[in-house]
Formats: structure tokens, C-alpha cells, sequence
């Protein structure tokens, strides 16, 4: 194949867009923010099942508040009943029944009101979990917002860092025979690279020294004769006269 030396060399300004687009690439699959961000996450949703736990705890005992509660008030009315029954006028058998159901109540309501107490100290202590867990819960969740939106921004300026090379690419590829464009994207398919300069006995693509044989090939070959590495393959762009 053959191409004016000057097209050839705008193969090594499409190789350099096609590292930079590498990079760009590279750079997005190994985001540190994509780390942070699923750390971040994970953190949340621990924190966020803590939370869950002790709400649920915290709800669990105050239905039970409300239950004693409940029965205490029932016992206080029942109370109120029978003393009003009591004041009322009745018979000293019904007195007698009433006195022992009153005894009956006083214990039960004792031993309700110590249960309440209890109960509600538990409630209290697990009220101060709560909020603690809240929050961590709400730093996690901001935590996450804030390596979110970094992320985000490091995936923008990837974004427009990618759409510039893109751009690059096709106004250079505009400029490259189709035959020698073809050429080169198989070989860069292949291979990662499609062209590189070749400084002195060095090839640009692979970094690796022709031997003496193929560089004198290289050499005795017409300037614009497409001439390839033999090590990787990549078309060698030769310096203008060389």
C-alpha cells in the first residue's frame, strides 16, 4: 500500500487521540469516586438496617407502653367503680366483696405500674439509640450525595473529554484515505495501536528496536511505501526523508 508520507503522518496524530480516548477509557473503569461511591453505599444500607432495628425495637416496646398503659387505666377506672359503689349504700356482704376485689386491684395495679415503669426506662434508653442511629443514617445518606455528585463530576469531564477526541478522530480520519484508515483501525482492533513514529531504530507503537534486517528493509522503502513493524505490526511512520 502506498500513501503520500504527509497522510501517514496523520496517523500518528489519530494514534495520539486514540491513546488520549484509551486513557479516557481506563480512567472511567477505575474512577476512585466509583469506589467511594460504592462504599458509600454499602455504608448507607448498613446504617440504614441499624436504624431499622432499633426503630423497630422502639416501637415494639412502646405498644407495650400503650398496652400498660391501657390496663392500668382500666384498673383505675374499675376502681373508681367500686368505691362509687361502695359510697353507695351497699350491703355489707357486697362491701366485703368489694373491699377484697379493691386489695385484688391496688396489687394488680402495682405490679402494672412497676412493669410501666420499667418498660418505659427501656423505651426511653432505646429513644436515644434511635436518634443515634438517625443520625448516622442521615451523615451516610449525605455521604453518599457528596461522592455521588464528585463521581458525577469526574464522569462529565470524561464525557467532554471523550466527545473532544471523538470530534478529533473523525477530522482526522476525514483526512486519511479510506483504504489506509481501514488499514489502520484493524491493525489498532488487533493489536491496541496502529501506528507509531519510528525514531531511529525504535518502533513508536510497540517501543521495541527493528533488527538490523527489517530497519534496512524499512529503510530501501519508498517514502510513501506503507511500511509495518515487524514486531506488533503497527504502520511506521517514518520522519520526513528518513
Amino acid at each position: 500500500m502506498k500513501a503520500d508520507p504527509a497522510v501517514q503522518r496523520r496517523l500518528l496524530d489519530l494514534a495520539e487521540v486514540d491513546a488520549d480516548l484509551n486513557r479516557v477509557t481506563h480512567r472511567r473503569r477505575t474512577l476512585p469516586e466509583l469506589t467511594e461511591v460504592g462504599e458509600a453505599e454499602r455504608d448507607l444500607t448498613a446504617k440504614r438496617d441499624d436504624l431499622v432495628v432499633v426503630q423497630t425495637s422502639y416501637n415494639d416496646l412502646d405498644r407495650e407502653v400503650k398496652r400498660l398503659e391501657g390496663e392500668v387505666d382500666q384498673l383505675r377506672k374499675r376502681e373508681q367503680r367500686d368505691r362509687e359503689l361502695m359510697s353507695g349504700g351497699a350491703s355489707p356482704k357486697q362491701l366485703e366483696d368489694l373491699e377484697r376485689e379493691l386489695e385484688a386491684l391496688t396489687r394488680r395495679q402495682g405490679v402494672l405500674e412497676d412493669e410501666l415503669l420499667d418498660v418505659m426506662e427501656q423505651r426511653e434508653a432505646l429513644e436515644m439509640n434511635v436518634s443515634k442511629a438517625t443520625e448516622a443514617a442521615t451523615a451516610a445518606e449525605e455521604r453518599v450525595a457528596e461522592v455521588q455528585e464528585r463521581r458525577d463530576a469526574a464522569v462529565a469531564d470524561l464525557d467532554t473529554a471523550e466527545a473532544r477526541g471523538t470530534a478529533s478522530r473523525r477530522l482526522i480520519l476525514d483526512n486519511v484515505p479510506e483504504g489506509l484508515a481501514a488499514l489502520y483501525e484493524r491493525i489498532r482492533e488487533q493489536k491496541g495501536v496502529g501506528a507509531g513514529l519510528l525514531q531511529g531504530a525504535r518502533c513508536g507503537a510497540c517501543r521495541l528496536e527493528l533488527d538490523r534486517s527489517a530497519l534496512n528493509d524499512v529503510r530501501e522503502a519508498a517514502p510513501d511505501d506503507v511500511v509495518r513493524c515487524e514486531e506488533c505490526g503497527a504502520i511506521l511512520v517514518r520522519e520526513s526523508g528518513k
